[in-house]
């Protein structure tokens, strides 16, 4: 499985055995598969989300958000339950805008999955983790 670094945009080939075994990259050595979810921007997300052979879960946020900031412990723990089968990620849509434009994101918190750069599905206003956990099995 090859799955992209996050951090340096490399690309790690992972059997599928040892997805679970905290594997790092062989470049930069950070975690590509953290029990947390990833900071993606504009300079990253491209990669990650079409070389990534792993689904990409991504939580569209504002700081200024009451609802997304409630949000965030339940989609860090979704992340934490995931690890090995979704990679997720965080993008700050004040931070990047661009990125918000090119998804039509008008309304936040957004979730949206992505596989190998496309679209599957995506979910809009505050859930818990349960429901986050679920909703992302349901399309693996």
């Amino acid at each position: 499985m090859e799955i992209v670094c996050h951090h340096c945009k490399a690309i790690n080939r992972v059997p599928d055995e040892r997805l679970h075994d905290d594997p790092v990259c062989g470049v930069c050595k950070v975690a590509i598969l953290p029990a947390a979810p990833v900071e993606l921007t504009l300079a990253n997300f491209d990669a990650l989300v079409e070389r990534s052979d792993l689904p990409v879960v991504v939580d569209f946020w504002a700081p200024w958000c009451q609802p997304c900031l409630a949000m965030a412990p339940m989609f860090a723990e979704a992340a934490r339950q995931l690890q090995g089968r979704a990679i997720l990620g965080k993008i700050n849509t004040d931070a990047e805008g661009p990125l918000a434009a090119r998804f039509g994101i008008r309304s936040i918190p957004t979730i949206a999955i992505f596989r190998h750069g496309s679209e599957l599905a995506r979910d809009v206003g505050a859930h818990p983790t349960g429901k986050i956990v679920s909703w992302v099995e349901s399309l693996l």
